[in-house]
């Protein structure tokens, strides 16, 4: 696969962001709570859910500066769409769970 495409940046963006919702557990869960718990917080607590896709956006946002960066514009455009795709889903989440 080409490393300046849109298909690359779709496949980025959707992983990218597990790595930023495992950094924000590794930073405030990981002594205290295992991975279960973790997700049942999640989903049982707005507000952590809000911070969640804080970081979870802000991987793909960094990711999308280096694209950019490097002048691949077709791999932007996926992480950019992807991106998106995952604010409306946060802020869906945030006002009807």
């Amino acid at each position: 696969m080409k490393k300046n495409s849109f298909l690359w940046g779709i496949i980025l963006g959707i992983i990218v962001p597990v790595f930023g919702v495992l950094g924000y557990y590794f930073w405030k869960f990981y002594p205290t709570f295992s991975i279960g718990d973790f997700m049942h917080v999640i989903f049982s607590q707005k507000t952590i859910l809000s911070a969640i896709s804080t970081f979870a956006l802000f991987a793909n946002i960094v990711l999308l500066t280096l694209c950019l960066n490097t002048r691949r514009d077709e791999t932007a455009k996926g992480i950019f769409i992807v991106s998106c795709i995952y604010s409306i889903a946060a802020i869906a989440a945030k006002l009807f769970f």
